[in-house]
């Protein structure tokens, strides 16, 4: 007899089309039905409580009184919670927001009680390959999803084991029709009757038991009353089938028991039976950018700064940066990052990014400020202090501003010997601006704000200060130049604003890089969809205004020039061009490195269209290789169900455009180009020889959702509501960068030169004066200062540094971003009296040895530091 396992849960959407403060309305009216029912009905066994804790912060933010009223129901087993913090995406968020998401889920959720350790992300738009990997980082050996799957991954089935390189396995419960087939069952008969029937023969067909899975919930949907009255219904109709109430641990323990499951690896990203939204990554730029560029701040920034500064003796903040986690998780979830929602709904996204960011900076500035103060000094001399988050040694160009009342300065290091800089830009400034207390006590005599750039050696994962000392005036460097030369390039700009780009090491060119190409997007915030046969637009007969300079550190160009296009789709048809985007780009080329930096800046008048950037490679290219969580993912650059989609009725055309999170890459064993992003997460490989990285700059959209579109027939995603804000009108900032190697893309370890890319040099110039007060800290600091270092020649990627959640140590994670298994090891100070391999709940799994501690890598490992 089958078993219908019918699961009471609802489908918590924090905001969609509707704002947060609409749903937490609606989640204090069913919150109190929930508890009622589970408190005074015996009968009633269970309810699920979409497996994120979010839902009751916003709960307990309105009825703090209800807490132990939750503990008892949790802990009794009845309320379901957990593990997750909010339901995150997995294609355009980064890893350690995933692990954060989990770890402050489950410490949250153990507050009240156990969680339901299942990965549980019933929506989320397609399913990374390393997620086996982060479950089993939190003994989660369980998960449910939706969406991406197809026969063609390796099973027809519901259920199978889902594993990673490493060896890490999860048991997939596959919802194969969603999380809401049991939504408000209706007690007529024929009704009731007409709905099973659609969903029991897909559910027979797919499972390898005799047990079914009826998710009793929907979006936002209240508890249904009258359930006892439908499954009596449910039994006269098919009393072939036994129907009870049950929870998601049950159907695992029966699914468990069966031998010979499928085991299937790699990402889940079909839209054969649902869609995944592939074209999503690039909706709304500005949010998605800024959630890149605030998760790379607090992971390679503010966690390894704070973690100094604890080293050092100061406090480490864990609730100001558990704050800032929380705020940018709340974006995490699929609707929100995915930014599928109404236009008042992303206003609120952008906010909680905005203040992410300004806790972030804020805090890195203090620590900063902390530690740079309390360096001992034998006068209180300027200072400029340099930081490294990276745990190697570095020679960078940094440029930095320096504040001083001298008109001339030398820089020195701690043994007197001085630094070479160059002047790039200086000015008078009023010394209110500094301290109003400098004028308030009347001193008007202006300080002096220089723009310079040097070139340093810095210590691994530590810091180095340069003494400042009145000196001679000296004025602005660098040469206005034709034509650009470093150690690595040769750089000429065309008339078009492209670059050609000849690598000395290579001995190969590069033309007509970031050349723009323009078309019409007649889709929606779900998807991209061109006009059918239209003429693309190319930004290869503009004229660009354009500015070379090099010094002794650098080389920069400025590049601006206005692209020509339609206003709107109608226009577009018509084959007007009465509109424009300005674009600027700002190219930075260090003489040393082998680094290209792009910062991109446009400002667009049009609507619905597409704007992307090429970078053309010389490479005829089958697959390409980009990074997801703690590692890479290989894929082709056409997807073979584009031949079949349409007979096989896919939901969406499976265009092989995909999401990165780092970096992506084309080579072969010769050389390879790589882009490395700190903004856009959205890539295709095109050009008739598939030789072209063609990198997202923008969409510019109207709908939340829309209906038969090209890509996309059928329903609209969503619902048909405007969001003329989603048109991407206004200045845009993208921040990426180009990096030119010898050999493959993992053979060169990108990931490393990505995040070393992510991951700049830090400064503070410690003056006098500041508006801000504080007390003298007790706290002594050195002139230079190194926490640990990792072994020479070490392969492995820094992942972040940060304090453990409950104890006294530091917590390093690196990961393993190449094929093959690597070994690492790092050497700490002295100091250190215990190091401990844990898992990513930060839990010990073995002591590993002092000061050198290596380690075989295959994934990702997470290394307790005690001191």
């Amino acid at each position: 007899m089958k078993q219908v396992h019918v699961v009471p849960h609802m489908h918590w959407d924090r905001e969609w089309y509707f704002s947060t403060e609409e749903s937490r309305i609606l989640l204090v009216n069913n919150m109190e039905e929930i508890m009622e029912r589970l408190e005074n009905d015996p009968e009633y066994p269970y309810y699920v409580l979409d497996g994120q804790t979010s839902i009751l912060e916003d709960y307990f933010a309105v009825k703090p009184e209800a807490k132990e009223r939750v503990r008892k129901l949790v802990q009794s087993g009845k309320l379901i919670i957990g593990p997750w913090y909010t339901q995150t995406d997995e294609m355009v968020v980064g890893g350690e927001s995933i692990v954060r998401n989990l770890l402050y889920g489950i410490k949250d959720s153990k507050e009240f009680g156990q969680p339901m350790m299942i990965g549980y992300l019933p929506d989320s738009f397609g399913q990374s390959a390393q997620m086996p990997h982060i479950l089993n980082g939190f003994d989660i050996k369980y998960t449910m999803f939706w969406r991406g799957t197809s026969e063609r991954h390796g099973t027809d089935k519901t259920e199978f084991y889902w594993q990673t390189e490493d060896g890490s396995r999860v048991l997939v419960q596959l919802l194969p029709l969603g999380y809401a087939i049991g939504k408000y069952l209706p007690q007529e008969e024929e009704a009731l009757k007409e709905r099973m029937e659609k969903y029991f023969p897909v559910l027979d067909r797919g499972t390898t038991t005799d047990h079914l899975v009826l998710p009793n919930g929907h979006d936002q949907m209240p508890i249904q009353k009258d359930i006892y009255e439908v499954m009596e219904k449910l039994r006269a109709l098919y009393p072939d089938r036994e129907f009870f109430l049950s929870n998601y641990e049950n159907i695992f323990a029966e699914v468990e028991k069966q031998e010979d499951l499928a085991v299937l690896e790699g990402e889940f990203l079909d839209g054969k039976y649902m869609r995944v939204h592939r074209s999503i990554f690039s909706t709304r730029m500005d949010i998605k950018a800024a959630n890149t560029r605030v998760e790379n701040k607090i992971t390679n920034v503010l966690e390894p700064l704070a973690s100094m500064a604890y080293d050092l003796g100061f406090e480490y903040y864990h609730g100001l940066i558990e704050l800032i986690w929380k705020e940018i998780m709340k974006n995490h979830a699929h609707d929100s990052i995915g930014c599928c929602c109404s236009d008042k709904v992303h206003s609120e996204i952008a906010g909680r990014l905005f203040l992410a960011e300004e806790k972030t900076d804020q805090l890195i500035e203090f620590y900063k400020r902390r530690i740079v103060d309390a360096i001992e000094t034998e006068d209180d001399t300027d200072l400029l202090t340099l930081f490294n988050f990276l745990p190697y040694e570095r020679e960078e160009v940094v440029t930095t501003e320096l504040i001083t009342k001298y008109k001339g300065f030398t820089l020195l290091d701690g043994e007197g010997k001085e630094a070479d800089y160059e002047i790039l830009h200086s000015e008078e400034i009023d010394p209110g601006l500094i301290d109003r207390q400098i004028v308030h006590y009347g001193n008007y005599d202006p300080f002096i704000k220089y723009e310079i750039q040097l070139k340093e050696t810095l210590p691994p994962m530590g810091y180095t200060t340069l003494f400042v000392q009145e000196a001679e005036e000296k004025s602005a460097g660098g040469q206005i130049v034709n034509s650009v030369e470093t150690d690595y390039y040769r750089v000429h700009v065309n008339e078009n604003g492209t670059l050609k780009i000849y690598d000395k090491q290579l001995e190969r060119t590069f033309d007509q890089v970031l050349l723009l190409e323009n078309g019409g997007d007649d889709g929606d915030e779900y998807d991209y969809s061109p006009l059918e046969g239209e003429q693309l637009i190319h930004s290869g007969e503009v004229e660009a205004s354009v500015s070379l300079t090099q010094n002794s550190c650098a080389a920069s160009m400025a590049i601006s020039y206005t692209l020509q296009v339609p206003a709107d789709l109608e226009n577009r048809k018509a084959g007007g061009r009465n509109s424009r985007v300005d674009v600027q780009f700002k190219v930075h080329i260090p003489n040393h490195k082998p680094l290209i930096e792009v910062e991109c800046e446009l400002y667009n008048e049009a609507e619905d269209h597409r704007l992307r950037a090429y970078i053309p490679t010389g490479l005829s290219s089958s697959f390409s290789i980009a990074d997801n969580q703690f590692g890479h993912i290989k894929r082709d650059v056409v997807d073979s169900a584009m031949n079949v989609w349409e007979e096989e009725k896919w939901s969406e055309r499976p265009d092989a455009i995909y999401p990165m999170l780092s970096h992506v890459g084309l080579s072969d064993e010769d050389y390879g180009v790589s882009v490395l992003t700190n903004s856009t997460r959205e890539y295709e490989i095109v050009g008739e020889h598939f030789d072209t990285i063609a990198v997202t700059l923008f969409r510019s959209v109207g709908y939340l959702g829309k209906s038969d579109m090209l890509r996309r027939p059928g329903r609209p995603s969503g619902i048909k509501m405007p969001t003329p804000d989603s048109q991407m009108l206004g200045k845009l900032k993208l921040d990426f960068a180009l990096y030119f190697h010898e050999g493959s893309t993992l053979e060169a370890n990108i990931a490393k030169a990505a995040k070393d890319y992510l991951t700049p040099i830090e400064t503070y110039n410690k003056i006098p004066h500041n508006a801000m007060k504080l007390n003298e800290s007790s706290v002594k600091t050195p002139v230079r200062y190194q926490l640990l270092e990792e072994a020479e020649h070490s392969e492995a990627v820094l992942s972040t540094l940060k304090k453990a959640e409950d104890e006294d140590a530091l917590i390093l994670r690196v990961f393993n971003a190449k094929e093959h298994a690597i070994v690492a090891g790092f050497h700490a100070d002295k100091n250190v009296s215990e190091v401990w391999q844990t898992n990513l709940n930060e839990e010990r799994q073995q002591e590993l040895k002092l000061n050198h501690f290596p380690m075989t890598i295959n994934q990702s490992k997470s290394i307790k530091i005690i001191k």
